[in-house]
């Protein structure tokens, strides 16, 4: 976990101290905070570099529940809710809100860094088949497009086709190789099936389709600038 910024939200200083002590030990960079209004600024002015956050629900000001609420509005970070309750009707509630696991107090450390590290694998796993590229997101386990978090339609062909420029951000592709990468080599019409579904795709990008470049005299590239 080298290098991982994790927020700590507790208004106990004895907790947050315990559980920094045992991430600084994995090498994690840490934040605290010790109410629900301190670790939403500290959020907001971290969002890009904070991987968990490991938040308290009864706490001052905010609780953790209202704290939840409004990063979700924003963000998909991973959440780890410390309870000192336990109670199942809170868990299922807490789950509904958007929470990735539970920790009941008092826990072990050793346990808390073993469930952290879990649940970051899995959140770098679905990073990885879930990548944006200049406000197009493309989900490669669910074959899904969006742009700017609406879904398009595309065909099978379609999503295929933008895959494979996606794959290859600013290399310019000819037509030759395109069909023989996405309609494969058993394919034998001509290149200009390529032009019609890059005009399709471009109309339904909408102001993104400007990114797919035409190369004169070779083909296509799909480039963010």
């Amino acid at each position: 976990m080298e290098d991982i910024t994790i927020l700590v939200v507790d208004d106990e200083f004895r907790m947050r101290k315990l559980v920094k002590d045992f991430l600084i030990k994995e090498n994690c960079n840490v934040l605290e905070a010790e109410d629900g209004e301190q670790s939403l600024e500290i959020f907001d002015s971290n969002k890009e570099k904070i991987k968990l956050i490991l938040l308290d629900i009864m706490m001052p000001k905010l609780d953790g529940w209202s704290v939840l609420r409004q990063i979700r509005q924003q963000s998909k970070v991973p959440v780890i809710m410390l309870t000192a309750r336990g109670e199942e009707q809170d868990e299922l509630f807490g789950f509904e809100l958007g929470v990735d696991e539970y920790i009941s107090k008092p826990f072990s450390p050793k346990i808390l860094i073993a469930r952290i590290k879990a649940i970051l694998n899995r959140t770098n796993d679905k990073q990885e088949n879930n990548k944006s590229y200049g406000g197009i997101q493309i989900d490669t386990d669910g074959r899904t497009v969006s742009v700017d978090n609406k879904n398009i339609e595309l065909s099978l062909r379609e999503y295929e086709l933008l895959k494979y420029l996606l794959d290859n951000e600013n290399v310019a592709l000819s037509r030759d190789k395109i069909l023989n990468n996405v309609w494969n080599y058993d394919y034998y019409g001509d290149s200009r099936t390529i032009d019609s579904h890059i005009k399709k795709i471009r109309h339904k990008l909408g102001k993104k389709g400007k990114y797919i470049k035409t190369i004169r005299g070779i083909g296509y590239k799909f480039e963010v600038k």
